[in-house]
């Protein structure tokens, strides 16, 4: 080991040391807030859903321009109505995220139009709530597209900018889906968790760079168009989100540089359960008035050397109340008690 290495490993326990005393009094300091009237802030999927309700927030709290992309013109026309109603200058521009090309030729006309993006909003997504049988290829390939690559499109097209002025930030709309993944939307938690480790990759790489940073915003189920089909087990403890409260948390985020948000604040939770291990999720056998098999889900803590198995036959089961069974499984090993207790099901 050379001295360089061995000074190094000496540094590290102090190195941890203080950057826990210095989190923990930045924790109880009044952090210093960013001024968004210099900003100009693009949010992918503006024209709908937590993207409109962010352009609205943006514009109160005072950003000098917005620019709104997305799919449908009709939307995106009528939020940047809206915007410039409230006295802010408004853009948009048709674009689709999942079209390498189309980003960056739209990126250049945002330059040369309106000028050098300074906020970066990736909140452009799909879902289409099937399990993994029961979806198009096609499908699949356009909600990795849009969730994931599109934000790799969009983040080289105005990163280097962000860089070479030292003044810029990049926003992502995840979901706590990318943490603790449902049955019925392989698609959206399987891309929810590669964007996820996309913005912590890039929040890490950027941490040496002044004037840059990233926030990654984690909602639980919101009342937006997108997620009509979901449904929560226990409302009263766990009710949807409204998006105008993810945007206000999103904005607040931004001007206080705070890396990964959970909405709400007791989704912290799900990381600590999510290590507690795993559980074993039994089905109990009735029958619908219609003769099809059902059931209800009853948990258990895990046993020491349990292996999923199946029992029985292999005919594929449903349950119309929780929707939490995979098909033509009996008793098997499962993600923790985190979500599995909040979220029941994708229609």
């Amino acid at each position: 080991m050379d001295m360089k290495a061995l000074g190094c490993l000496v540094l590290l326990p102090i190195q941890i040391l203080y950057y826990i005393v210095k989190a923990t009094v930045c924790w109880f300091l009044p952090s210093r807030r960013r001024d968004l009237s210099g900003d100009v802030v693009l949010i992918t999927g503006g024209g709908r859903g937590i993207g409109r309700h962010l352009a609205k927030e943006f514009a109160v709290r005072g950003a000098k321009k917005l620019i709104l992309w997305g799919r449908t013109e009709k939307c995106l026309k009528e939020a940047c109505e809206e915007i410039a109603l409230m006295g802010t200058e408004c853009h948009y521009f048709v674009c689709d995220v999942a079209n390498r090309e189309e980003v960056y030729r739209q990126a250049k006309v945002v330059r040369e139009k309106v000028g050098d993006v300074t906020i970066l909003v990736n909140n452009a997504a799909v879902v289409h709530g099937k399990s993994l049988l029961d979806s198009d290829d096609d499908a699949l390939l356009k909600s990795q597209h849009i969730n994931t690559m599109g934000q790799f499109w969009t983040t080289k097209a105005f990163l280097p900018r962000m860089l070479e002025l030292q003044n810029g930030y990049v926003v992502c709309v995840n979901s706590i889906l990318s943490l603790s993944p449902i049955p019925g939307a392989i698609d959206y938690c399987t891309s929810k968790a590669s964007s996820l480790a996309f913005m912590e990759s890039l929040t890490l790489g950027l941490l040496d760079c002044p004037g840059v940073g990233c926030t990654t915003v984690l909602p639980f189920h919101t009342n937006t168009e997108m997620f009509q089909g979901m449904r929560v087990r226990f409302p009263q403890l766990f009710p949807p989100l409204k998006p105008e409260v993810v945007a206000q948390k999103t904005v607040d985020a931004v001007r206080t540089n705070t890396a990964f948000v959970y909405l709400p604040w007791t989704m912290h939770a799900l990381v600590i359960l999510k290590r507690l291990g795993r559980l074993r999720y039994h089905k109990k056998n009735v029958k619908s008035a219609e003769g099809h098999e059902t059931g209800e889900l009853y948990i258990c803590k895990r046993k020491e050397g349990f292996r999923p198995q199946r029992e029985g036959s292999d005919q594929g089961l449903t349950n119309d109340d929780l929707t939490l069974a995979y098909k033509g499984r009996r008793s098997f090993q499962l993600m923790p008690l985190s979500f599995r207790l909040v979220m029941v099901r994708v229609v």
